[in-house]
């Protein structure tokens, strides 16, 4: 948009966001070369090769896992896959690109016209994706004694050159930040159900995001903006966002940047801008290129690639929206259980493994509840417990065998076996919380009675809460050991004898 005769108020302006979303996807080796992707303990420059390197004379391969890859991706999200793709080198110097190009997809993109839905607010959206392309990924700069605009100096590591990327580029159809959040976390769900995605990499999902601000009066009913106003907003490009939080606070912040700007009469320049996440500020990196400066042109190293038939070949596993819905009608689980036991497909995986053996309700709470809750605290996730589960499970199951009680499961064994990494059978033994059960607790049941009259005739005079408080001294005398049920039946026998 060009500069406004007139001061606009922040109210009357609306918010275009669309993203540029670059996945890297889970293979063992880089996208055109045999070098590994392992890269988490990895030295400097290490994982590369004439390929990655960009040396004269090294001819690329293509990876076929990472077709493989793409082609799911492309079913989750119910593209068109095209009879033929093929790849394009997009010509831009940056020091941690050192083929001085980059081999990506042009006008023959592997997936496109898709769309993903996902909740914001309790309100379900649809976003349109445009396409969806494989690429290499570049390196990776280290800007050291500072950020990309302070840094002393700038080193270079290339192992990360060559990494399969799948840059997913959605339509302008954001309206909002929240929105933004929202629809990466659903994004990245559904990637790491379809096993092609690892969320712990490093680097492992970055953001562009193409940001403008219209007169409010521009956006439709539905939400939608005419291909006229879009092209007549000046746009920034928001890079280097790293995170679904980081993406909130990033477009948040240049959403009001270019609504001040707008109010001061200013015009919005059309540029390439930096999120600084440690000042929470977007600085000015370029002016932002156009299509044309990339000088496109086919990759004659790679032919054409026929791929149409591999979305018929190639089945993808059921999807997080699909099995939350199977786990209320099979499990009779409420939609907030449904949603926390399909948060990943790891803790999707564990609750039904679980409810195959106990009562899917006592699934539900031991993992929905007691276990999330419990690494919620720790700001852990059930990746983090992967080698613990089955010692888990085996607290479930002395809990639904009656050897202990589930108050003394949850806050005492459980807690240990995450604090400690013990086995629950150990915390049992060390801490004495075997079940009491027979002559001990009826003893115990005897001495409450005895020991609080004014309890008893309460009870007796209908405070029902009295019997709650017989049962606490009974628990107490028990150290929690014995069964709060039957403590509470053999309470009424007595004072009813």
């Amino acid at each position: 948009m060009t500069a406004r005769a007139q001061a606009a108020d922040a109210a009357d302006l609306a918010v275009v966001i669309g993203l540029e979303v670059h996945v890297q996807l889970e293979t063992d080796t880089k996208i055109f070369c045999g070098c590994s992707t392992d890269l988490a303990d990895a030295e400097p420059n290490t994982h590369t090769c004439p390929v990655c390197l960009g040396l004269p004379g090294a001819l690329p391969v293509l990876n076929e896992g990472a077709v493989e890859a793409a082609v799911k991706v492309g079913k989750a999200i119910d593209a068109d896959i095209p009879e033929e793709t093929a790849f394009h080198r997009k010509n831009y110097y940056y020091p941690d690109l050192p083929k001085n190009f980059q081999i990506t997809q042009y006008d023959a993109p592997i997936c496109q016209d898709g769309a993903l839905e996902f909740s914001v607010e309790g309100e379900r959206r649809t976003v349109g994706i445009e396409r969806a392309h494989l690429e290499e990924d570049p390196g990776s700069l280290k800007h050291k004694g500072g950020s990309i605009d302070t840094a002393e100096y700038t080193l270079v590591d290339y192992n990360r050159a060559g990494v399969p990327l799948m840059e997913i580029v959605t339509e302008p159809d954001f309206r909002g930040a929240g929105e933004v959040r929202a629809f990466l976390a659903k994004l990245e769900e559904v990637l790491e159900y379809l096993g092609v995605f690892d969320a712990s990499r490093d680097g492992s999902l970055r953001i562009d995001a193409n940001l403008s601000v219209v007169d409010a009066d521009a956006v439709d009913e539905a939400g939608g903006i005419d291909a006229e106003t879009l092209e007549a907003a000046n746009r920034t490009e928001v890079k280097n966002i790293s995170s679904h939080k980081g993406a909130q606070k990033a477009l948040a912040y240049e959403a009001q940047r270019q609504k001040n700007a707008v109010e001061r009469g200013r015009a919005v320049e059309q540029e390439t801008r930096h999120w600084d996440e440690a000042r929470g500020i977007t600085v000015s990196m370029r002016s932002k290129e156009a299509e044309k400066d990339y000088r496109y042109f086919r990759e004659a190293d790679l032919p054409p690639l026929a791929v149409s038939h591999w979305r018929d070949e190639l089945a993808i596993p059921e999807l997080p929206d699909a099995r939350r819905e199977r786990f209320r009608e099979e499990y009779g689980l409420n939609a907030e259980a449904a949603d926390k036991l399909t948060s990943t497909k790891q803790v999707a995986d564990f609750y039904e493994d679980v409810a195959a053996e106990f009562d899917p309700d006592l699934a539900a709470t031991w993992v929905a509840d007691n276990l999330l809750g419990e690494l919620n605290y720790r700001d852990m996730a059930v990746a983090d417990v992967g080698d613990r589960l089955a010692a888990i499970h085996r607290l479930i199951e002395l809990v639904d065998e009656g050897e202990i009680t589930a108050k003394n499961a949850r806050e005492t064994v459980l807690r240990t076996m995450l604090d400690e990494g013990l086995d629950p059978d150990a915390v049992v033994e060390r801490e004495g919380l075997g079940k009491t059960s027979g002559e001990a607790v009826e003893a115990a049941v005897e001495r409450a009675i005895a020991d609080n009259p004014d309890a008893v005739e309460d009870y007796h005079a209908g405070e029902e809460g009295a019997l709650n408080f017989l049962v606490g001294q009974v628990m107490q005398a028990t150290g929690g050991s014995a069964d709060p049920g039957e403590v509470n039946r053999l309470l009424r026998e007595e004072l009813e004898a």
